[in-house]
């Protein structure tokens, strides 16, 4: 199991139809509205890295209103598990 998280810019006015879409796609597990540089915060769970580049690419950039998104991939190297 793969995970990664994404901060996405949204075009003005389309900020709930981007979030409404966010929310279901079936590997987005948690979609996080923001104030600041970037407007969603959301969490990707995918069985392998590739997979969750395809979800940035083919579901989330493909979103009408989404303008950039910057993806960040989770590691467990820092807790000791294997």
């Amino acid at each position: 199991m793969a995970i990664g998280f994404a901060l996405l810019s949204i075009s003005p006015l389309h900020e709930k139809n981007v979030f409404e879409t966010l929310n279901i796609i079936n590997e987005i597990t948690e979609v996080h509205p923001l104030f600041g540089e970037y407007d969603i915060l959301l969490k990707i769970e995918a069985d392998n890295i590739d997979s969750i580049g395809d979800v940035i690419i083919n579901k989330i950039r493909s979103i009408k209103g989404v303008v950039d998104t910057k993806t960040l991939i989770g590691t467990k190297s820092l807790s000791g598990e294997k």
